[in-house]
């Protein structure tokens, strides 16, 4: 036998012998990027019913899969699978404490779980539901919703000081009813109690109903400039999302078909495109 025969075949047996020792595979595993530099590597999403995905499944309960925020299924973009691909250490450790139907109030109570998961990163999506209520009257009051939304933040900022905080701004809603009172399939929806202080009676103009909505909008924008104070009250560790969210313009593609109001996959797709920017993790 040729002796370059004799040394190749030497080679092939060694390869093989290695290949044993390392599980079989002879070629080792690729590594990946490095991890970025104060990569999280435990992240926490806090808020209401959009941040659960809720509708996104095609049924109104929520869809954590689907969320902007910490979804791990491959239709949407989000926060938790973009620091994934930049990170393994992070692989199972995006935990959803959202509520659907939560107000500012329960926002302490949903801080401290995420401090018991030793957070690095938290997103925060409130007020809708301190907005959504039976009437005008009913709505939270602005200053009671900045006194919970601050002790929240308090309580993630005793219990996690170095992590990372995103606060993002609430959907316009108003421009909600304004891109669909005049389409059949959501005026019907909307007829079983969704967001009754702004989608009641979504078609009328009769004065009262218009001046109601304009509170809800008013509401909103209100809510939005306390949410912006709020964070940057809590110091450097609190990002503000600068109303990106608000500013979606949200069409009746980006919503569910069966409450055509919580985002389907494409808007959820388009929140974590937005928040993801304003977060300034890259």
């Amino acid at each position: 036998m040729p002796r370059r025969w004799v040394t190749a075949v030497a080679c092939l047996l060694a390869l093989a012998a290695l290949a044993c020792e390392s599980g079989g595979s002879a070629s080792p595993r690729p590594s990946g990027r490095p991890p970025a530099p104060g990569s999280p590597a435990v992240m926490v999403a806090l808020g209401d019913s959009i941040s659960t995905g809720f509708g996104s499944c095609l049924m109104l309960t929520s869809c954590q899969r689907n969320s902007w925020s910490t979804g791990d299924g491959l239709r949407v973009d989000s926060h938790y699978r973009r620091l994934l691909d930049r990170d393994p250490r992070i692989r199972g450790r995006a935990y959803n404490h959202a509520a659907p139907g939560a107000r500012a109030a329960a926002l302490a109570g949903q801080a401290e779980a995420a401090v018991r998961d030793r957070a690095d990163y938290v997103t925060v999506l409130i007020g809708a539901n301190d907005v959504c209520r039976g009437g005008v009257e009913a709505m939270t009051p602005v200053a009671t919703f900045r006194a919970e939304v601050d002790r929240g933040l308090r309580v993630l900022r005793r219990g996690r000081p170095k992590a990372r905080v995103l606060v993002v701004s609430i959907p316009d809603l108003h421009r909600l009813w304004q891109v669909g009172h005049t389409d059949s399939r959501a005026l019907r929806a909307w007829r079983h109690g969704v967001c009754p202080a702004l989608l009641t009676d979504a078609a009328s103009t009769a004065p009262d109903d218009v001046a109601r909505r304009a509170a809800v909008r008013q509401r909103i924008d209100a809510y939005n400039t306390e949410l912006r104070a709020a964070c940057r009250a809590y110091g450097s560790r609190c990002r503000h999302d600068g109303g990106a969210v608000h500013r979606v313009r949200f069409s009746l593609d980006l919503v569910n078909a069966l409450d055509w109001f919580h985002p389907n996959v494409a808007g959820q797709g388009r929140l974590a495109e937005v928040t993801w920017r304003a977060a300034g993790l890259d």
